[in-house]
């Protein structure tokens, strides 16, 4: 993951405050995108496994949200304590690339189903 530079503390004593300082734009669309290959990649494998499982309905779906969360829990992991030096919002973990992904989950899931329980 490509740093962003944080807010640096200022000050001293008590009066400690943060003064911004710039972000490196490529870093934050560097990561944004490490996040959507992630989020791609593990909505195709859980797809395919969900496939094979033969989860159908609503069991499907919590199997994807589960997935998905478990990646951006082991992301948020990955960047530690200091999470900010590298992504603007904690959310941004969480949410970015979920819906498109869920796209990519439901055709290798129906897909995968199709291949191992119906043919």
């Amino acid at each position: 993951m490509a740093a962003v530079n944080p807010a640096a503390p200022v000050g001293r004593g008590r009066k400690m405050r943060r003064e911004p300082l710039p972000l490196n734009e490529m870093a934050i669309r560097h990561n944004a995108a490490m996040i959507e290959y992630c989020r791609t990649s593990i909505s195709a494998l859980a797809g395919s496994t969900a496939g094979i499982l033969g989860l159908t309905g609503l069991y499907g779906f919590a199997f994807y949200f589960l997935t998905a969360f478990v990646m951006s829990f082991m992301l948020l992991l990955k960047a530690g304590s200091q999470w900010q030096k590298y992504f603007r919002a904690r959310l941004a973990l969480f949410l970015n690339g979920l819906f498109g992904g869920l796209f990519t989950y439901i055709l290798f899931w129906t897909f995968i189903y199709g291949m191992v329980h119906v043919y």
